[in-house]
Formats: structure tokens, C-alpha cells, sequence
């Protein structure tokens, strides 16, 4: 059965519901009995044996817990004698029956339930009179890890969400992120790291989302460097703060025998459910443009407390959009580098604003200012419009390292590849465009090979030293004058004698860095201004990136008597419509 077919089928549990439930409550329904079927069908192979092992365990006065969980091979068990077909045997006790199948998993996979409060759901079914038939239609689907497997399971939960979320009015780009982007990031962070990639190398490395949602960029890192390596392991660790996302990332974490424990509930910004932890690899899609007042309070305190030894040092963006702490937030995780190895990686999806907003001394342009003088962004990468279910707006991969390879050592990569997408057959919200196979290829082999390149006569990929983006911006002061024009001077203290300013005439300048500040006012502001001065205690570095500036081409006009042509022509056909409606 294939990914459609699956969740068209899934979704026909909604024939069901229709009447009785709301179109937004469909998914408290449909998402925890999705998971429970797969659940039920993951641990069908080892069941006889697992209700074997516990009653001699059992018998013994021995905890059996370790011994069922090596034996059903995955991070859970449940030793109820009933599966879910069999919760159906009796039609009278289906409620209770359930019940007892519930409670028969091990803690971790309870939690998972009772984060999806499948027990209202239950109640509500039951008191309806529907709970029969809609644990009927999930019994009879097959969800067996042979028939579907992990990537084609969480394809289905991404597509259930997003009709869940449409119907809701809720954003479902907030729970996933397109698993071509996932793909091309994944394909980045692990590009220039030969020993995990050689088939063979029994390497052990970390990968990290702090905003997991239903765990989809972990699931692809995996799968991607299982069919590069199958020798190599992958731990898997994150944090999620919706409770339904964290349920379906949790489910699918047990099923592939990850550690549980590393899969966190909460908002990783006021309380890092990974604290002291750092990892060799990380992912991240975090919210576009969401304001961080909820947590505010708590962010502010590790800011002005703990300084650089907490994870927000470099500065705080505005309250309005919270996306580049979770770049700091990442910051904190990355693995030192010692004597040429360990180090981190990772990518992060952000909108424009972390690009250039803020001017400098602002928190924006503080955070960009650590990352490029502490050179640890690689490249930058612009995304087609319409790539993401939930905006249509221009978003942009950043790839940053503390273990740069000695040629792009002091330098930032750009690669504009907004050109680089292929029309859906079917859009998805507002995700219209995707990146397909060669598209993909293509933007890796431009980083991997570090060059500059041109598309169609086009830049698509360019290479500048880190201190190209950074300015001296300088307060320019031209003197107060009192009414018959003289100069006003100042009375006492450090300004006696000194002309005053006239705020109504400071201006600022932006000097680029490296450039001499006194020659460029010199040449750019004296001539204009003879009177004016730098108020040098007002100087400040800043850093903006403006991406697209960088790739625009001008394209003269055409030419006059070409427009002029058109116009005439334009007229005189106007004129004979107007004519032929006056006969």
C-alpha cells in the first residue's frame, strides 16, 4: 500500500466521526490510533514470546521489564495477553478491553497516550457509540514495519497533520518541515565528513533537533547515513513542545530503538531539556516570525546572569521573532574541537529577517557579528518561494561549523538557488514548488566543491571573506547655530568650548570594514558638509548579509524607440476599437 492509499484510508476513519465530532477534533482521534495500530503491529512478531518471558520472570520475583525489552527488540513492550484485534472480541467490554491493552505497555509508550489524552477520546467514542467501528477500521489495516516502513510512516503522519491542521485553521508547516528540504540539509551538514560516510566505518556520532516536531529531520538524518554506512550509528536526541508532536516523535524514536530519554517535552527556550549535552550534528526548522513574550522573562535572566556561559551571550533579537535564539541555542550544543577533531554541524531553516534586520549595536546584528568574526557560518543557502506548507516567503538554509576544512577558512559561501525547484502536481497549503533529485545534487555539489558559479548568464554561487558583511556605523554631527547663524559653543565641563551638535541635522554613515574611516569621511562627507565632525563615543560595528543584492543583475532597458513603438501601436489600436463602437 502506498503513502496515498494509506492515508486515504486512514483518513476515511473521518466518515465516522462526521456528526459527531468537529472537523478540527478528527486528529485527537485519528493521529493516537495510528500510532497504537503501528505500535501493535511492530510488536506482533515477538508477543508470544515476550507474555512467555514475563510470567516466568514474574514467577520468579524477578523484574522482567530488561529482559522484554531485549527480547521485543525495540525501545517498548506490552505484556496485556490481547492485541488490538482481540480488544474487539468482545463488543460489550471493548472500552474496558482497550483499557487494559493500554495499560499493559511499558511506561514509555503509556506516556505517549496519555500525551494525546487518548483517554477523552475513548470516553467520547465509547459514549457516541462509535469506538467499535473506529477500532475496527485500524485493526484491519496492516502497519507491519515489512509492509511500511519508518520513512513511508512518517510521510503518512505529515500528510494526516496537514489535513488535520487546514481543517483547524491551525499552521501545519509548524509541525514538519518537506522532507526534500530535510534531505538537502541533511546532505550538507554531512558532506565534507569522509570518515562517516565511508561504508564500513563503525563511527558513532549525535544528531540533534531542539525543535523536533514529529521527528522527521532525525528520521531522514538516519536513513540517509544508514544507505551511505550501515556500519555507522546515529543517536537521536531532540525537544518538541507541542504534545501531539512529541507523542508521534517519541512513537517513532521507540520503534527504531533510540533512546527514549533522549526525546524532551517542553519549550527548549526556557528550559533546555538538554542541558550540559552537546552533540556532532544538528538540524533545525524552528518557527518563522513566532515572538518569544511567553518566555521572555527566562531567556532574559540566562542572557544578563550567565552571559556567554549561558546560551544567549552574543545578544537577544526582538521580542517579535524568536528564531535566531534557537541559532544560539545551537550554538551551545556544538562539540569543542580538540587537536583537529570532534567539532559540530548543523543547519537551520531561517526566513530573511536574521539576514539583515537590526542595525548595528542591535541583538541581530551582535549575533551576526559572533558568528562571522568567530567564522563559524559555512554557507548560506537562498530556497525557492512556496517551498513550505505554511508561507509562501523566502526562506534560507544556514550551514555553521566550528570545524571549518582550511579552504573556506575567514569565508562565507551564498548559493541562490531560488531558480532551483519544479512544479507540484498538487499543492499542499502554500507549498507550491519542491526540490527535486537534480536540484538537490546540485546545490551539495556547489557547496561540496566550495565555487563560484553561474546559472544562464546568472551568479549562483558566490564566495566572500566574512569581514565583506561587517560596517563601522558613524554618527555624524554638524554644529548648532543660533539665530544669526554662529556656531554655539559649550559652556563647562568636557564641551566647553566645543561646538554643540544640532540633533536635527545628525546623520549616520556606514563604513565597510577595512576601509579607513577618516579617508572615507574625507571623501564622502566633508565635500558636502565642511562644518561636520564623527562623534567617535557613538561608533559601532555591525554586520547584515544582504543576500539577494549580492545576486542581482542588472538588466538595462529597452530601448526607447522600442517602447515608443509599442506605445503608438498600442494607441492607434485603442482608437480603432473606440471607432468601430461609434458606428
Amino acid at each position: 500500500m502506498n503513502q496515498t492509499s494509506l492515508s486515504s484510508f486512514i483518513w476515511s476513519v473521518a466518515d465516522l466521526l462526521r456528526g459527531n465530532f468537529k472537523q478540527s477534533d478528527y486528529g485527537k482521534v485519528i493521529l493516537p490510533f495510528t500510532v497504537l495500530r503501528r505500535m501493535d503491529c511492530v510488536l506482533a512478531p515477538t508477543k508470544q514470546k515476550v507474555l512467555a518471558e514475563v510470567g516466568k520472570k514474574q514467577a520468579a520475583g524477578v523484574n522482567p521489564a530488561p529482559f522484554l525489552l531485549r527480547i521485543s527488540k525495540v525501545g517498548f513492550y506490552n505484556i496485556c495477553p490481547m492485541d488490538l484485534r482481540a480488544v474487539l472480541g468482545d463488543q460489550d467490554h471493548v472500552k474496558q478491553n482497550l483499557y487494559a491493552y493500554l495499560d499493559g505497555f511499558s511506561p514509555e509508550a503509556r506516556d505517549i497516550f496519555e500525551r494525546f489524552d487518548f483517554h477523552t477520546q475513548v470516553e467520547r467514542l465509547a459514549k457516541d457509540g462509535l469506538l467499535y467501528l473506529v477500532a475496527e477500521k485500524f485493526a484491519n489495516i496492516d502497519l507491519h514495519p515489512d509492509r511500511v516502513d519508518n520513512a513511508q510512516m512518517g510521510h503518512v503522519f505529515e500528510e494526516l497533520i496537514r489535513k488535520f491542521a487546514e481543517l483547524s485553521n491551525e499552521t501545519a508547516g509548524e509541525h514538519f518541515t518537506p522532507r526534500e528540504v530535510i534531505r538537502l540539509m541533511v546532505n550538507l551538514i554531512f558532506i565534507e565528513d569522509d570518515d562517516v560516510l565511508t561504508p564500513g566505518n563503525a563511527v558513532v556520532r549525535t544528531v540533534y533537533d531542539p525543535t523536533a516536531g514529529t521527528g522527521g529531520m532525525l528520521s531522514v538524518a538516519a536513513e540517509h547515513l544508514l544507505a551511505h554506512n550501515p556500519a555507522a550509528r546515529l543517536t537521536l536526541s531532540g525537544q518538541e513542545l507541542n504534545d501531539e508532536s512529541y507523542a508521534i516523535c517519541k512513537a517513532d524514536m521507540l520503534i527504531r530503538g533510540q533512546p527514549v530519554e533522549n526525546m524532551v517535552a517542553g519549550n527548549t527556550l526556557s528550559e533546555d531539556g538538554h542541558a550540559q549535552r552537546k552533540f556532532d550534528y544538528m538540524l533545525s526548522n524552528p518557527p518563522f516570525g513566532v515572538d518569544w513574550k511567553k518566555v521572555e522573562k527566562q531567556v532574559r535572566a540566562e542572557h544578563e546572569q550567565k552571559g556567554f556561559d549561558g546560551r544567549f551571550g552574543p545578544g537577544l533579537p526582538r521580542v517579535s521573532d524568536g528564531s535566531m535564539l534557537f541559532l544560539l541555542h545551537l550554538l551551545s550544543k556544538m562539540a569543542p574541537l580538540v587537536d583537529g577533531k570532534g567539532g559540530s554541524r548543523f543547519g537551520i531553516v531561517l526566513n530573511g529577517s536574521p539576514l539583515f534586520t537590526g542595525g548595528a549595536g542591535s541583538g541581530e546584528s551582535e549575533i551576526r557579528r559572533y558568528l562571522l568574526e568567530n567564522d563559524l557560518v559555512e554557507a548560506i543557502i537562498g530556497l525557492p518561494t512556496d517551498m513550505f506548507y505554511n508561507t509562501g516567503i523566502s526562506t534560507y538554509v544556514w550551514i555553521v561549523s566550528n570545524k571549518k576544512p582550511a579552504e573556506r577558512r575567514g569565508k562565507l559561501q551564498l548559493i541562490d538557488a531560488s531558480s532551483f525547484w519544479q512544479k507540484m502536481r498538487k499543492s499542499l497549503g502554500s507549498k507550491r514548488k519542491e526540490l527535486g533529485e537534480a536540484h538537490i545534487a546540485e546545490i551539495t555539489r556547489l557547496f561540496g566543491e566550495f565555487i563560484e558559479a553561474e546559472r544562464n548568464g546568472k551568479p549562483i554561487s558566490r564566495i566572500f571573506r566574512n569581514q565583506d558583511f561587517g560596517y563601522t556605523t558613524i554618527t555624524v554631527e554638524r554644529p548648532l547655530r543660533d539665530e544669526a547663524g554662529k556656531v554655539v559653543l559649550g559652556q563647562k565641563g568636557k564641551q566647553k568650548g566645543l561646538p554643540q551638535p544640532d540633533s536635527s541635522l545628525r546623520d549616520t554613515e556606514n563604513v565597510p570594514l577595512g576601509q579607513d574611516i577618516r579617508a572615507y569621511f574625507e571623501r564622502e562627507v566633508l565635500p558636502h558638509a565642511p562644518d561636520a565632525w564623527i562623534d567617535e563615543a557613538k561608533s559601532k560595528v555591525g554586520y547584515e548579509i544582504p543576500f539577494n543584492r549580492h545576486f542581482y543583475v542588472f538588466e538595462p532597458p529597452r530601448p526607447l524607440e522600442v517602447i515608443d513603438a509599442e506605445l503608438k501601436e498600442v494607441s492607434a489600436r485603442i482608437m480603432r476599437m473606440l471607432g468601430e463602437l461609434a458606428e
